[in-house]
């Protein structure tokens, strides 16, 4: 006897193939496609799903969720989208390993407006300690990556030097510690002190060992190098081609304003995929992005971690050199909306501009951000427009894109694509506008991302293959989420298995936390 059936409705199985009517039998957390008559068939449950898609479960290959979830492991915005399994430790940013409890918690500090810094009695060092909490805890599946700013901090601290020649034998050894305690690779966030100090030379070193591991190197690039338009990616490419590592470019986008077109960008990636790069990326389907608030912050300022940073806000003469530097990470200050406020005189605030928040306070909004972070303690999040929305559609239908949300789950004004990243590819993407066939866009989803982070049992739906399905109607999908109201869950998506076990039940939680975590 099966545990569950899926009857009548319309497979499209993750490979890009056409679909087919057949059934969806799982036993034991293992799917069986089953064709023909099902009557004779028993099932602990059976779900008729007429008229609706059943595909393999969503993959997110850019989620910042690390923290969040350990907290709120029901992890909703994601898995009523269909996502049943995440990347994380992305951006040079990850949890582990950490060699020094002082430095995890001075870390957490750091990012807390980009992951949270939620209260937790959990504790770690290793990269096994801390998937510990995840596997078998949470809604969704996990894939894991180390972040080099981890890796940097136990190794040499948080001063902006390069490596001796032991730190760097010691960041190797981390790297192949923690790849054997379930990591699939390494990540950089080229922004994001103390990651960002890295030179190219160091992260090529560091990926030599990645690839000897059979890892892959993802990263958001180093955006204020050279020409602050293509020299970025010629770095990120550079360090694949000099180590060996395969490259996923994280958030792959066409910025604004920008020193080029996005044709540039597209015709860099088909240079060096031509030249034998082995070169993935993914991309969001909005021009909202979002982020912590001290990315704004000089790198110098950075420097020695958030004890630092907030000792030099608080200095007169450093604060004025500070906010002599500052710049609107955005088109202007109006562009970008401050979320994920705490002191009882900034709530107001959640939602607003920075440029409105300057107006209404007389203040220069540069002062409005060095004022917000000191009351904060650093842990405030931005969202801003700066995408082209005329350039999305061509960046997915590259054959090297998949789906990345880099949803932050903070904040009662996060970027709508937090809560409709995948449901709205379904509703805009493919049904409005044709920009892809439900088949392409189901396997960007998929068994691309799979692939990419070598998961062999998951992405397709086939016999013998994990039982993360996601069952959803093709014409009601939909993505309600916006800029003024965007926490609201995806519609039309109706049911969600991760690991064989029902998550989502007709668009609602069932309280089933069967994540793993996935290698």
């Amino acid at each position: 006897m099966l545990d569950l059936l899926i009857k009548n409705g319309f497979i499209v199985d993750g490979t890009g193939n056409l679909g087919f009517y057949a059934s969806v039998g799982v036993t034991d957390n293992t799917v069986k496609i089953i064709r023909g008559d099902v009557s004779s068939i028993s099932a602990t449950e059976t779900l008729d799903a007429s008229g609706l898609i059943v595909c393999p479960g969503f993959i997110d290959m850019h989620a910042h969720s690390g923290m969040v979830v350990l907290d709120k492991p029901l992890h909703e915005p994601k898995v009523t989208q269909g996502i049943t399994t995440e990347l994380i430790g992305i951006d040079g940013c990850s949890y582990a390993p950490f060699l020094s409890k002082d430095d995890l918690t001075a870390f957490r500090v750091l990012n807390a407006g980009l992951d949270g810094n939620p209260e937790l009695q959990q504790e770690w060092s290793s990269v096994s300690e801390y998937l510990g909490h995840l596997d078998n805890k949470v809604s969704c599946n996990f894939a894991y990556v180390m972040g080099n700013s981890a890796l940097r901090i136990s190794a040499m601290g948080w001063d902006n030097r390069p490596p001796t020649t032991d730190e760097m034998k010691k960041m190797k050894y981390l790297i192949h510690q923690g790849m054997e305690e379930g990591a699939v690779g390494i990540s950089t966030g080229l922004d994001y002190p103390p990651g960002s100090y890295a030179s190219t030379e160091e992260l090529i070193e560091l990926s030599k060992e990645v690839n000897k591991l059979g890892g892959f190197y993802a990263t958001h690039v180093r955006y204020a190098l050279g020409d602050k338009f293509l020299d970025p990616f010629r770095e990120a490419i550079e360090i694949s081609n000099k180590s060996g590592v395969p490259l996923h470019i994280s958030h792959f986008f066409h910025r604004l304003p920008s020193r080029g077109p996005f044709a540039k960008q597209i015709e860099l990636i088909d240079e060096a995929l031509s030249e034998g790069t082995d070169l993935t990326f993914d991309s969001y389907p909005y021009i909202y992005g979002s982020t912590r608030l001290i990315i704004l912050m000089p790198q110098w300022a950075q420097e020695g971690g958030p004890t630092s940073l907030l000792e030099r806000l608080k200095s007169p003469d450093e604060r004025q050199r500070i906010v002599k530097e500052l710049k609107p990470r955005a088109p202007t200050w109006n562009d970008m909306w401050i979320t994920h406020l705490h002191d009882h005189d900034n709530i107001k605030w959640d939602g607003w501009s920075l440029g409105e928040i300057a107006d209404a306070t007389g203040k220069d909004p540069a002062d409005v951000v060095c004022d917000i972070l000191i009351e904060e303690n650093l842990a405030t999040n931005y969202v801003a427009a700066g995408g082209n929305q005329m350039s999305i559609a061509d960046f997915y239908r590259h054959p090297a894109a998949m789906i990345g949300s880099d949803a932050v789950l903070l904040g009662e004004h996060p970027s709508p694509r937090t809560y409709g990243t995948f449901p709205i590819i379904l509703d805009v993407f493919v049904r409005q506008n044709a920009h892809l066939e439900l088949r392409e866009a189901i396997r960007k989803m998929s068994s691309f991302p799979a692939q990419r982070l070598g998961l062999k049992d998951r992405g397709i739906l086939r016999d013998g293959m994990k039982a993360d399905i996601v069952v959803f109607d093709p014409e009601k999908v939909h993505a309600p989420a916006t800029l003024k109201d965007p926490k609201q869950f995806a519609e039309g998506i109706h049911h969600v298995f991760v690991n064989g076990v029902q998550v989502i039940k007709n668009g609602s939680h069932t309280g089933a936390v069967p994540g793993r975590v996935v290698h």
